[in-house]
């Protein structure tokens, strides 16, 4: 019978399996970008450990090994970022990103008053920018880091129901 993944808050112990996670999940977008100094791949073990402290961090688990993280936080004026979403390379393509996408959403509602959510990723990560589309993202920015890299901003508003009127 096979284990299946699990989704919950992360805590130190995943720290240095978030790290190594993120060391060998964001390989692809540096060689997409010819650019090996991104900051997934420069911060330090204790970098780590100060935004789990700080920020929504959920980790997916298989058994006991971290397959995907993602991060969050809630800004004064209501706008959800969300950032370092990544999930194993062997676990791609199997849905768990969206549902970490989700979760961390969910996350951030359950805790605060949410306007909207945000998020970016580099113009040539087709496979984020439909993920994140098929979330409900829409670009709201494009910035030019280098003639290499530009960063698309996507975002998201939070519906909120309308109370019933008598």
């Amino acid at each position: 019978m096979g284990m299946s993944v699990i989704i919950s808050v992360a805590n130190e112990e995943d720290a240095e399996q978030i790290l190594k996670l993120q060391y060998l999940g964001y390989q692809s977008e540096a060689e997409l970008y010819g650019d090996w100094a991104i900051e997934p791949l420069t911060q330090t073990l204790e970098s780590l450990r100060d935004e789990l402290a700080a920020r929504h961090v959920l980790v997916a688990r298989l058994g006991d090994e971290v397959v995907g993280t993602v991060r969050g936080h809630v800004e004064e004026d209501g706008t959800a970022r969300i950032g370092r979403l990544v999930v194993h390379p062997r676990m791609q393509r199997h849905g768990l990103g969206g549902r970490l996408l989700d979760a961390v959403e969910r996350q951030l509602l359950s805790e605060a008053d949410v306007a909207s959510f945000e998020l970016f990723t580099g113009h040539r990560s087709l496979g984020n920018l439909r993920l994140y589309a098929r979330h409900g993202y829409q670009q709201s920015a494009v910035r030019e880091v280098s003639r290499r890299l530009s960063i698309v901003t996507l975002a998201k508003p939070v519906h909120v129901p309308l109370a019933a009127t008598a």
